[in-house]
């Protein structure tokens, strides 16, 4: 059974060039290629919510879990982190289209 990862967060106001190339160059291939299929990537338009929501989508639970416990998964994330403000990522059941991220 699949299951949603969602990553909400804000760019960095001086990192958004360094930022696209990265997640073009880096981040989407390599998350593909330990397991992890972008579906969705949303932007705000207005409000106070997260600038980016990224959807991204295992196989399974344990695939997923297998996938954020890995050393390349840590890897890539901190590189993100270096991007963004406010990173959250939450982990929520399968479902198509779009789905809130729900702040802990």
């Amino acid at each position: 059974m699949p299951i949603k990862l969602l990553i909400a967060y804000d760019i960095k106001p001086t990192r958004e060039e360094d930022y696209y190339r990265f997640m073009m160059g880096e981040f989407l291939p390599t998350a593909q290629s330990i397991g992890l299929q972008m579906v969705e990537a949303w932007s705000t338009a207005w409000g106070d919510y997260p600038q980016r929501l990224v959807e991204m989508v295992a196989d399974s639970p344990g695939t997923l879990k297998q996938i954020l416990d890995s050393e390349r998964w840590g890897e890539i994330e901190a590189k993100l982190e270096s991007y963004v403000d406010d990173y959250q990522r939450q982990v929520v059941p399968y479902r198509s289209g779009f789905q809130f991220f729900k702040p802990v």
